[in-house]
């Protein structure tokens, strides 16, 4: 354990020291770009924990002997699935609101997540 430990903190370090990323702007701008940049890190990170929580609550359902458990297991399904809907939900408002008023920001992968041919 304390070797897995060891090495997501020694992965983590370069984010912990924001040294792999650079600011390009300062003050109050430099202070909102650095909020985006680690918004856009946790929303993803927080969809794939959602995503975890609900794959863990099927298995649980499945291998659940007693109602009970079962009753739990279907409880947290059901609170999995709307979690995920309301985050994606509100990514994607996020996402068309922006295109709408043409406000994306830069670095931002809300708007068109996945890059054409053409470099665009």
């Amino acid at each position: 354990m304390k070797k897995v430990l060891f090495g997501l903190a020694v992965g983590f370090s370069p984010l912990l020291a924001m040294a792999q990323t650079y600011q390009t702007t300062s003050g109050i701008a430099g202070l909102f770009a650095l909020a985006t940049h680690f918004l856009n890190l946790l929303v993803p990170l927080l969809i794939g924990v959602a995503v975890v929580y609900f794959i863990l609550q099927v298995f649980n359902y499945t291998i659940a002997g007693d109602e009970e458990k079962k009753k739990n297991a279907k409880t947290g399904i059901i609170w999995g699935i709307v979690g995920i809907f309301i985050m994606v939900s509100i990514w994607g408002l996020v996402g068309i609101l922006q295109s709408t008023f043409n406000t994306s920001g830069a670095g931002s992968t809300i708007g068109n997540p996945i890059p054409t041919l053409n470099g665009n």
